[in-house]
């Protein structure tokens, strides 16, 4: 076991942060924080045949409350990461949890599905403001050995939040707490984020980048048009019969993406950093990374939002059935996140490329056992496949997470990891907007055939990712890097 100074050096968190140090107690702190936003986004995956019944939404709006939490929080990350480096990130960090809480009430709270949904769309904003400065306090506090780890652990940490949110969203649906049905699900929040809250007061050092970039209004403002304008018919389209606004709002898309490539460049040309540097972006570790980060969790973000509903839905389970049927990925996703670092820097990219194949057989098993035993699968059936999946992706995951974040220089460090959770998290409401509903499109024929129809779509996504790790830049053979909880 290897020690380092400030982990285990005797001085305490208070200190460690008042001398604008980062402690062990710091880092898992900060993590909470990061853990409580990811997981939102699909806790109410297993709670929405119960939200349909009780505030009767269209098939649209219950789409809605999944994927406007993912367009608010995605379009908004670059944004939060930039406040952060320019006011200071444990000051953007506690403005971010406190409206996240406050957000989380009202959701909690929501008499109809449209306040329920503009609630959705305040939480999203605040957690763009709450995460970025977690990766961006790691990278400009922790020298490199503690950096690398820490980048592993937020990885891992992503991923067991989805997992987590889920089987917590079966538990609180099911416990039906003094007959509040699904409200649990975001009331938890309070009582953790309050927490969170208080320990961030005593143990985050004041951090921000001696040189903070400008905000760039336009480049904001014209992202989060792009995103709106691509997601929002994508969503809506299906169960609208595509009216002709939603084929506008999709030329849109494309005009506004391209007016934001124009801007920012135009910007970076004067000297400026606008909001998404193409200069920082053409890094290979940066492009090539982003680029899979997203195909990733495209792939991801419509696996949790379809299995959640094939179980409930196709198998009868109840909304507690169904999030104990995802453990057994969250229990291997957290024992790969553990040996990951390991693995990645004795073989490199080896190590994901493998994960991805792993991944990939347990993807394929699950098809076969859901199409070919349909209806009569128990839920037991799903564990080996569950188990390969949650091993095979947490080397994939980690992996990615510690390539994109190689080259990113320090005083960038607030916009290197905005970008990572904006490409991150567009991919997961990409994957509901565009696979989600793809199955609910095809559900009315045959709900096992479309879950078997997106799945095989996730598969052919991994398998194009383990192709593609061979351009990723090597990673540092037999580095001696210590277990990722050694923080």
């Amino acid at each position: 076991m290897t020690h380092f100074t400030g982990a285990a050096s005797g001085h305490s968190p208070r200190s460690m942060a008042l001398a604008g140090e980062l402690h062990a107690v710091g880092v898992y702190v900060l993590l909470a924080g990061a853990f409580l936003p990811i997981a939102d986004f699909f806790i109410v995956n297993v709670a929405l045949p119960t939200i349909s019944a009780s505030l009767k939404p269209t098939p649209a709006a219950l789409e809605l409350v999944v994927s406007v939490y993912g367009v608010a929080y995605a379009a908004m990350l670059v944004l939060g990461g930039r406040l952060g480096d320019r006011f200071g990130r444990h000051t953007l960090f506690v403005v971010g949890l406190s409206g996240f809480i406050l957000a989380s009430l009202a959701c909690g709270l929501a008499p109809t599905i449209d306040v329920l949904i503009a609630a959705r769309l305040i939480q999203g904003a605040t957690a763009a403001m709450l995460v970025p400065q977690v990766l961006a306090t790691f990278q400009a506090t922790l020298p490199a050995e503690r950096k690398t780890r820490a980048i592993a652990l937020y990885g891992a940490t992503s991923g067991i939040a989805a997992v987590v949110g889920q089987l917590a969203g079966g538990l609180l649906v099911s416990a039906n707490l003094f007959g509040t049905s699904w409200r649990p699900i975001f009331l938890i929040n309070i009582p953790l984020g309050i927490a969170v809250f208080f320990a961030s007061r005593l143990v985050l050092p004041a951090s921000r980048s001696p040189h903070p970039a400008g905000i760039d209004l336009p480049g904001t403002v014209l992202f989060a048009a792009t995103l709106t304008a691509l997601l929002v018919p994508l969503t809506e389209g299906h169960s609208l019969g595509w009216p002709a606004w939603t084929w506008v709002m999709l030329a849109g898309a494309v005009v506004l993406a391209v007016l934001t490539v124009m801007v920012e460049r135009a910007a970076e040309a004067r000297g400026e950093v606008p909001l998404l540097p193409p200069s920082l972006l053409k890094l290979p570790s940066m492009s090539r990374g982003l680029a899979m980060i997203t195909l990733f969790s495209l792939g991801f973000g419509a696996f949790m939002f379809v299995f959640a509903l094939t179980v409930q839905n196709g198998l009868g389970a109840s909304p507690l059935q169904s999030g104990l049927a995802i453990l057994p990925m969250a229990i291997m996703f957290f024992i790969g996140s553990m040996v990951s670092p390991r693995m990645i820097s004795r073989f490199g990219r080896g190590a994901l490329a493998a994960g991805g194949i792993v991944q990939a057989l347990g993807l394929a098993l699950l098809i076969g056992i859901i199409v070919s035993g349909w209806p009569k699968v128990s839920l037991a059936e799903l564990a080996l496949p569950l188990v390969l999946i949650g091993a095979g992706q947490s080397m994939l995951f980690s992996g990615l997470f510690r390539a994109v974040l190689a080259d990113v220089p320090a005083h960038l460090a607030g916009v290197g990891s905005g970008v990572l959770i904006t490409l991150q998290q567009s991919g997961l409401a990409l994957g509901v907007a565009t696979l989600g509903t793809l199955y609910l499109a095809l559900e009315p024929t045959g709900i096992a055939q479309a879950f078997g129809t997106v799945i095989a779509i996730q598969l052919a996504i991994i398998l194009v990712l383990v192709l593609l790790t061979g351009l990723l830049p090597r990673f540092t053979k037999h580095q001696p890097i210590a277990h990722p909880v050694e923080i």
